[in-house]
């Protein structure tokens, strides 16, 4: 995938990464991973599964009844693994680039801010 993942899609791989999971394990997890600021609807979560498993980046694991419903399980494909190294990589690139930029601005001696004529003292 050239183009980089969207927080959502991100932290439903990262999940997976794990172990198979239900959609509703998706939901919570998703929320662990993000400390409650990516919360998923269910109508969103399984929109976003049909594109990842269209896209082979997730895989159906299995299907079972639970209290009379289907409770689908998925699973992060190889094709998904790839995607989300590859992303991770990206993304700790563009931190240790900002972290170097905030230290080298830390240690460098700041510069006197000029006063404009005319104003206040």
């Amino acid at each position: 995938m050239d183009t980089p993942l969207r927080e959502p899609t991100f932290l439903i791989l990262t999940a997976l990464a794990a172990a198979p999971m239900h959609g509703y394990g998706l939901i919570g997890e998703v929320a662990a991973l993000s400390d409650g600021r990516v919360s998923l609807r269910p109508g969103t979560l399984y929109g976003a599964l049909d594109r990842l498993v269209d896209a082979g980046l997730v895989d159906v694991d299995r299907e079972e009844i639970v209290d009379g419903r289907l409770r689908r399980y998925y699973r992060l494909a190889p094709r998904g693994e790839a995607t989300l190294s590859a992303e991770t990589d990206r993304l700790r690139r563009n931190v240790e680039a900002a972290t170097a930029r905030l230290r080298s601005r830390a240690a460098a001696p700041r510069a006197a801010t000029p006063r404009l004529a005319g104003g206040p003292a």
